[in-house]
């Protein structure tokens, strides 16, 4: 085996009947073993008029451990802080991903926060993935000349593990993508030629925030600071923008996650063209995640299914969750859960190859 291969297992997750909740869709889930060993998904629960919450829900698996459905046990997260609430009512928690750090011995929580100012990133705690602290919005220190925590930011993830930062600190990591103004893919496909990162391109950045162990985390993360760019639209199938997926995984390779590339596309018998999000894999190296070891040439998933190409977005899957299966006694194999189309919730079973591909 010389290639990354994911096949599908299914759905496991769809709007629930009479749930007002979940009226405009449940997708985009963090995925993470809890104390109990068991499996818990916390998807995105979208009620009428756009209103988010994160729920949490405790999979269940058949007697050949695929994953086929959920149990659901209530909310983790609604809006109730400022940074989540707009003034029209509206406002939401949306689009976790959920890391058990080892320096700081808690359920780590990267979500969307969105208020009147647009979406920013938010941090939540927990040590038994029921309750659930706020940690405030993530501080970043400027880049050059650009103030991060006065621009749109989405699709953070954290590491699991100390990561020294550029400038040797021991360093809670995070991947995040922030949205320049003009940089949306509605607004780059009218303008397909080639510019500076920083100025044109959704793209995958790193930061890092500078913590100590010897100081509990019980209001606030240290500023993120060393904030760079990290990976660039590259190939077709990412062109408009890329953001990171699943929170890092660390792999005999180096640290693995799937993340989401966007293109445009022409539907067939329709002259309008759309935009199609895509998934791929990168890899980074153990000791240095700034190097980038292996990223998808081809997507490994794309939106094919017609629960991946009709829904409240057309053509997208999204991956948000990964699962090792460390269980079925298969610690190369990974459980990958997405978002099919901003509607439902699907799983795919990922292997990684015995040698990294090479790509030229």
């Amino acid at each position: 085996m010389n290639e990354f291969k994911l096949h599908r297992l299914g759905i496991v997750m769809e709007p629930e009947p009479g749930n007002a909740n979940e009226t405009e869709g449940v997708l985009n889930p963090a995925a993470v073993r809890g104390p109990d060993g068991g499996l818990y998904l916390f998807p995105r629960l979208v009620a009428k008029g756009n209103y988010s919450r994160i729920g949490i829900a405790k999979v269940r698996f058949n007697e050949n451990g695929d994953p086929i459905g959920v149990d659901r046990l209530g909310i983790a997260l609604e809006p109730e802080a400022d940074y989540e609430k707009r003034l029209d009512g509206g406002g939401g928690c949306e689009d976790p991903r959920v890391t058990y750090s080892e320096p700081l011995k808690q359920y780590m929580m990267t979500y969307t926060a969105f208020s009147p100012e647009g979406p920013r990133i938010a941090l939540a705690q927990s040590k038994d993935l029921i309750h659930w602290e706020r940690l405030g919005l993530a501080e970043y220190s400027n880049y050059e000349d650009i103030q991060f925590n006065h621009i749109d930011n989405k699709d953070a993830c954290l590491f699991p593990f100390e990561i020294m930062s550029p400038s040797g600190h021991p360093s809670i990591a995070m991947l995040h993508r922030p949205l320049f103004p003009g940089t949306r893919p509605e607004e780059t496909v009218r303008y397909p030629i080639d510019r500076e990162i920083r100025e044109h391109h959704e793209c995958i950045w790193i930061s890092y925030s500078h913590y100590k162990a010897e100081q509990p985390i019980d209001c606030h993360l240290p500023k993120f600071v060393s904030n760079h760019p990290l990976a660039i639209p590259k190939q077709p199938w990412e062109k408009l923008k890329i953001g990171a997926g699943t929170p890092p995984i660390l792999t005999k390779h180096g640290w693995l996650f799937l993340y989401h590339g966007v293109s445009e596309t022409t539907s067939p018998g329709m002259d309008k063209r759309q935009l199609s999000y895509s998934a791929g894999v990168m890899v980074l190296d153990k000791d240095d995640p700034h190097k980038i070891l292996y990223r998808s040439p081809e997507p490994i998933l794309s939106p094919d299914l017609p629960e991946e190409r009709v829904g409240v977005i057309a053509d997208v899957v999204f991956p948000t969750g990964i699962d090792c299966r460390h269980d079925l006694g298969k610690p190369g194999v990974f459980d990958v859960y997405y978002g099919m189309a901003d509607n439902r919730i699907g799983v795919a079973r990922l292997e990684i190859p015995d040698v990294l591909p090479t790509v030229f």
